[in-house]
């Protein structure tokens, strides 16, 4: 099979840089005719965006480059022509452009107007068909090579090999597996003589000291705990509690290495969340790095300890005279008092992880007194610290850190510096960003860039 281009992998990336490189072809030569083709092992393309934002799919942000660029965690200067090439909001009238309705939400994150995921697969792929892209489903590719007369020889696992002009690898990174993510991309750009930088989970839950029955390291990694790891009983008493506008501190060997506002979930995992995708990606490069990791929960930030003291203390005044409490024992009457404070179904999780709230005092053989700490209430609520002894690894991460070095990425093509005619788009590439339609455009607007680079270049040598 003969094609002038060739995408391996056909997920948002790929896809993407298909129909640029198709429309770039057809547009400058309408008389030609040029194939693009999309090679995707898994049975359908674009798996894993059919599970993003749990289906709902968040598949852009509108900010502008100064607003998007500061939630980029790696060199935001190498995507800056990629987005200025295409920018968030052409995202968003191409997809409207081919009739799929989009919403924006809070944070300037756009949606599909149906919530779902489905439609902005169905987008792309109907795009492409239109363009006369050539889609082929499980088609795995095995070897990458680069023949004497400038084309390359695309090894396939049914043994055949197939021949292309130029080469776009769009193959992902490490997360999510299931949906095709493997990391195969990796071998074929170090053949070509590229380096990588260290592979890493990132966006993922974090796993706090207890939360697990058994934390038992996997062989991924020192700190990797499977996700399907048992809970123990205080993770579920924990397991579904959602807590919305608190503060979150992460301590790297004590000392203070980021914070973050807004909301976070314990989940079958750990802690996730907004928050606490946020802050995994630095937990998990400390963790890997040899540092201990903390997080510390302020429930109450806005309002200073001093103060929070003194409310704490009126509010078990008055639990403590009102005549409903005349025959409660002490736990029961601060029970009460937490659930002033917190929603209820945090109540047994907290008293279990800050035992101090409570002292047993004991004053004879047959006679104990229960007492409240208030003050370690308080303190409590302003410093819920979780010291964090591992990760979800790939099986459950949103985005893989690290990859293809993109120093050596032209940022204005995605051409290889190293490889003439092989270009790279997405996630395969060491560039991830926070949760919010940040990762997707960057998939969108690298793969266009590519798909239209490397079609420049076969207008331009005819």
């Amino acid at each position: 099979m003969k094609s002038d281009i060739i995408v391996i992998g056909g997920g948002a990336a790929g896809l993407m840089a298909a129909w640029s490189a198709a429309s770039t072809l057809l547009e400058a030569a309408p008389d030609r005719s040029f194939q693009v083709t999309v090679l995707e092992k898994m049975p359908r393309p674009a798996r894993k965006v059919m599970i993003t934002g749990k289906g709902r799919c968040n598949f852009t942000n509108l900010k502008d480059w100064n607003g998007f660029s500061t939630h980029i965690q790696s060199k935001a200067n190498f995507l800056k022509p990629s987005f200025y090439n295409l920018p968030s909001s052409s995202v968003v009238d191409f997809f409207e452009g081919y009739g799929m309705k989009t919403v924006i939400e809070r944070g300037d994150r756009a949606f599909p107007a149906s919530y779902h995921a489905s439609d902005v697969v169905d987008t792309l792929v109907n795009a492409c068909s239109r363009y006369g892209v050539k889609i082929l489903t499980e088609c795995s590719v095995t070897a990458v090579r680069k023949r004497a007369d400038g084309n390359f020889d695309i090894d396939l696992a049914d043994g055949s090999t197939s021949r292309c002009r130029k080469v776009i690898i769009a193959t992902g990174g490490l997360s999510y597996p299931t949906t095709g993510s493997t990391g195969d991309g990796y071998g074929w750009a170090e053949a070509a003589g590229h380096t990588i930088k260290q592979c890493f989970p990132s966006l993922t839950a974090l796993v706090p000291r207890g939360y697990k029955v058994d934390e038992v390291i996997s062989s991924e990694g020192k700190w990797h705990i499977d996700r399907s790891t048992p809970l123990s009983e205080t993770g579920r008493s924990l397991c579904g509690v959602q807590l919305k506008n608190v503060g979150v501190t992460l301590l790297v060997e004590g000392s203070e290495a980021g914070s973050e506002f807004g909301d976070i979930d314990f989940t079958d995992g750990g802690i996730e969340g907004p928050v606490g995708f946020q802050l995994s990606r630095k937990a998990v490069k400390s963790m890997i790095n040899g540092s201990k990791v903390s997080l510390v929960i302020d429930m109450k930030s806005g309002v200073p300890l001093t103060e929070l003291t003194e409310r704490v203390k009126s509010l078990w005044s008055e639990v403590d005279k009102d005549p409903r409490s005349r025959n409660l024992r002490e736990k029961e009457k601060c029970r009460i008092l937490l659930g002033k404070l917190m929603p209820w179904d945090l109540i047994p999780a907290f008293t279990a992880c800050n035992p101090e709230i409570m002292t047993l005092e004991r004053r004879s053989r047959n006679e104990t007194k229960v007492w409240v700490n208030l003050i370690s209430i308080a303190k409590a609520l302003k410093n819920w610290k979780f010291d964090i002894i591992g990760y979800v690894g790939y099986e459950r991460a949103v985005v893989t850190a690290g990859g293809v070095n993109t120093d050596e990425i032209l940022p204005k093509t995605m051409e290889s510096r190293i490889n003439e005619g092989m270009y790279f788009c997405g996630e395969v590439m060491d560039i991830d960003s926070d949760t919010g339609g940040y990762n997707l455009q960057t998939a969108f607007c690298t793969g266009f860039l590519a798909g239209q680079s490397a079609a420049s270049s076969i207008k331009d040598a005819e």
